[in-house]
């Protein structure tokens, strides 16, 4: 396990929410300097703070560990589900309709993408 290479992705995603290393450790509850051998791969990090990471940074736990993450259509599908799950029934009648355009558009431009 590549603690440098997992550390430059937390970076990536901490940046990409505009978080401080300061911001992104005092809403995980460890120290800046903690945060910051995370970062630079001088430590290894516990899987409560690695999860608790991910949780912050709302990303999953494979795309820190992984430049690639492997999803599969199961993986997708649960997120989904759960993403549904906290929607109102007026919430989910407007998604429906937007994933509804959404493949119409993918499907008429399937063929033009080869």
């Amino acid at each position: 396990m590549n603690y440098y290479e997992i550390g430059q992705r937390i970076r990536k995603f901490r940046r990409a929410n505009h978080l401080s290393q300061e911001q992104l450790a005092e809403k995980v509850g460890i120290s800046v300097t903690h945060m910051s051998h995370i970062e630079t791969g001088n430590t290894k990090l516990s899987l409560p703070v690695f999860v608790d990471i991910a949780k912050v940074l709302s990303v999953r736990t494979d795309e820190l560990l992984y430049d690639n993450p492997h999803i599969n259509k199961t993986v997708m599908t649960d997120e989904i589900i759960d993403l549904l799950n906290s929607c109102s029934l007026h919430d989910m009648y407007i998604l429906t309709d937007i994933i509804r355009a959404v493949k119409i558009s993918l499907d008429k431009n399937k063929d033009k993408n080869k």
